[in-house]
């Protein structure tokens, strides 16, 4: 970010603009959102294929737009808007200031709605992530480990490993350790789903 600034100022904002097209997908990938590090994916574990097929063949709901137009309309508004602050101050203009500021002050509500709807789409990513986990779960009984979520989902084992954690609450779901001193996570009401009657 303070590359861009300073960029853009030297250059009065084209150079902002062509350093920020040349440099966004080396932070975050154009079709989900997230970091590359978050969105890498496991090439040499292979899960099994009934579930791996049943879990890839389910369609895929509609995601929320990441909102990169408007993120960028809004960067390139505070840019303009700054550049011509700047000039009422120089020129000791006070209604170019006075202009500048209300319009740097609407792009930034553009650039925060379309922070807010990346912040949306990620949400709605893990939510999808974490049904497949639960249908999962389902079909291996109620006991998962990292590397079969990793496998069958075709994720990254630390992608896999951070989305169970965060979906451990110890209740619902929990983490255990075996006797043998393997992690899993365990879901009781799947595990147990056989044995459940009416309440009193």
């Amino acid at each position: 970010m303070a590359l861009l600034v300073a960029v853009s100022l030297c250059t009065y904002g084209p150079g902002g603009i062509i350093y920020w097209a040349a440099r966004r997908k080396h932070l975050i990938c154009p079709s989900c959102g997230l970091g590359w590090e978050h969105a890498s994916r496991a090439l040499a574990v292979a899960g099994s294929e009934p579930e791996r097929f049943m879990m890839e063949a389910e369609p895929d709901e509609p995601l929320p737009s990441a909102g990169l137009k408007r993120r960028v309309f809004g960067v390139a508004v505070v840019l303009a808007a700054s550049l011509m602050v700047l000039i009422g101050f120089v020129e000791w203009e006070m209604a170019a200031v006075a202009i500048g500021s209300v319009v740097g002050a609407g792009g930034s509500g553009m650039f925060y709605w379309g922070w807010q709807a990346l912040q949306d789409r990620r949400t709605a990513i893990m939510q999808g992530l974490e049904r497949k986990i639960l249908k999962l779960a389902g079909m291996r009984g109620g006991r998962l480990t990292v590397t079969e979520v990793a496998a069958d989902m075709n994720l990254a084992i630390a992608t896999a490993d951070k989305i169970l954690t965060s979906m451990d609450d110890g209740f619902r779901i929990r983490s255990e350790i075996s006797k043998e001193g393997v992690l899993y996570y365990e879901f009781p009401e799947l595990v147990h789903r056989k044995e459940l009657g009416s309440g009193d």
